[in-house]
């Protein structure tokens, strides 16, 4: 058992109001600045929908992540071999029109005009050539233009239902939509790692973050293609690949991270969690029915004696220990069950996790009324708007059972609350929800604590940083390319 720490992070979807406050928080400290004006490490998309940039769930269309290669995994469209035939061009790469071409407004045309019959305007000018253009596409497009045909019909989840599913989702009275927040996930089994030919993409051994070298960069853009999220951007004004790096100077102060801090629904969780590092390959070339539980599996429980005690061996601190069982990430992930990583199906062992959204029951129009009332307060699963299938596809590799059991837990820990506060649920109701989530009372409400009335320390809990020792155990990258994209493997020694 070679047992390692990773910050991890959670994402409350049923709290998001897509206010993107964490986009531009992020924006302001990192991606300001020439040739970063396209990059939004901190996005939030609406689902459904395309996402940013458009299309990036598609991997017939980017090639992003791994695939299964018997006992192993291998590259779907990087790697030596594919690298080099792609090298002067690579069809599988995102263009800037895939993301959107930046723009300000020309405000000094306002003021500035000569006089007229027509009210002046800011036109758009793009913030890389300085032209005049027409705008295409932003961010977050979605938001605008979900109901269009160009955007939410083309959602690849939907690909498990039925056409007739699709279109009853597109009934008016059953349109619906949820907010999904996206950084980088710092994955156990990063794609980008894997791909970089310089050995510039890194991760880091004392908490896991993912960064890039900018000094080893060379701009193969290797890392784009690569990372099936598109996490990795290329700066066109330096040459350089860019990512989310965690706000790592934040964290190494004791800080959340920018965008967690400002997050206003307060849906951000970020705590340590504990894995097996050499599970990682077996894990990412799993079985597709089997990857989401042997993803699980990966993390193991902080409080084991033989955990702990392998974890110190493997130089892994005392207070990281600490913790990892304090973690909120580990109780929502592990102990409770409820969150789930996005996308499983690319086998990088993402370690961003999602609470899945509770969304509006159906809903029909009779007699000219909009009418959604059920049977009891909280609508039972077959009556949510949006179909377990296309949740399965976005968090389970397909798998509706799964899913399903998870928003029974979300329901149960519902219907206690409203059991408690008001009290008109039947005791027999409740007890049953609680024994089909296989919760308690005690567990219910802690649930309910930490999703609503979390103090700031509960849900970020951040291990004091131990960069002196970390540098001891890292070597480079380099050296272990050809590896399921993990950084460092072997034994550092002191003095080299």
């Amino acid at each position: 058992m070679d047992v390692r720490s990773q910050i991890s992070m959670v994402f409350h979807l049923d709290k998001c109001i897509g206010c993107h406050t964490c986009s531009i928080a992020c924006k302001n400290i990192w991606t300001d600045r020439r040739g970063a004006e396209y990059m939004w490490w901190n996005n939030v998309e609406t689902k459904p929908g395309t996402g940013y940039p458009t299309k990036w769930e598609n991997q017939d269309i980017y090639k992003g992540g791994w695939e299964k290669n018997g006992d192993s995994v291998s590259l779907k469209g990087a790697g030596k071999l594919k690298g080099l035939k792609n090298i002067f061009h690579n069809p599988y790469m995102p263009v800037l029109e895939d993301y959107y071409v930046p723009w300000a407004y020309k405000y000094q045309d306002l003021f500035t005009a000569p006089e007229g019959d027509d009210q002046p305007t800011a036109r758009a000018v793009s913030l890389i050539t300085g032209e005049h253009i027409d705008i295409q596409s932003g961010p977050n497009w979605d938001d605008d233009l979900s109901g269009t045909p160009d955007y939410a019909r083309n959602d690849v989840n939907f690909k498990n239902l039925t056409q007739a599913e699709q279109e009853s989702m597109f009934q008016l009275e059953q349109m619906t939509l949820h907010y999904l927040p996206r950084i980088c996930n710092h994955c156990l089994n990063p794609a980008c790692v894997g791909s970089c030919p310089s050995g510039a993409l890194y991760k880091r051994g004392e908490d896991g973050v993912v960064l890039i070298n900018q000094d080893r960069c060379r701009a193969w853009r290797m890392c784009v293609t690569a990372c099936p999220y598109k996490k990795s951007y290329y700066n066109w004004n330096t040459g350089k690949s860019e990512k989310c790096i965690l706000c790592y100077p934040r964290l190494e102060s004791g800080q959340a991270p920018a965008c967690m801090h400002s997050c206003v629904g307060r849906i951000r969780y970020l705590g340590v969690m504990l894995y097996d590092a050499d599970k990682i390959q077996a894990v990412a070339a799993s079985n597709d029915d089997q990857l989401l539980e042997a993803q699980m599996n990966i993390y193991l429980d902080p409080f084991d004696p033989e955990v702990i005690k392998a974890a110190r061996e493997n130089g892994v601190h005392d207070s990281t220990i600490k913790a990892a069982q304090e973690s909120p990430v580990y109780k929502f992930v592990k102990e409770w069950k409820i969150a789930l990583p996005l996308h499983p199906e690319f086998r990088t062992i993402p370690n961003l996790f999602y609470v899945p959204p509770m969304l509006p029951a159906m809903a029909s129009v009779e007699n000219g009324t909009y009418e959604t009332t059920s049977e009891h307060m909280f609508a039972n699963l077959d009556q949510q708007r949006l179909p377990m299938k296309y949740l399965a596809s976005l968090f389970t590799n397909g798998d509706t059972n799964r899913i399903a059991q998870v928003m029974k837990r979300l329901l149960a820990v519902k219907i206690n609350r409203r059991d408690i506060t008001v009290g008109d649920y039947d005791k027999i109701e409740v007890k049953k929800a609680l024994e089909v989530a296989g919760y308690d009372v005690h567990t219910a409400n802690a649930i309910f604590r930490l999703t609503s009335l979390a103090t700031f320390e509960e849900r970020f809990v951040i291990p004091p940083a131990h960069r002196e020792e970390s540098i001891e155990m890292l070597e480079a990258t380099a050296d272990a390319k050809g590896e399921t994209g993990f950084g460092f493997k072997t034994r550092p020694e002191r003095g080299l």
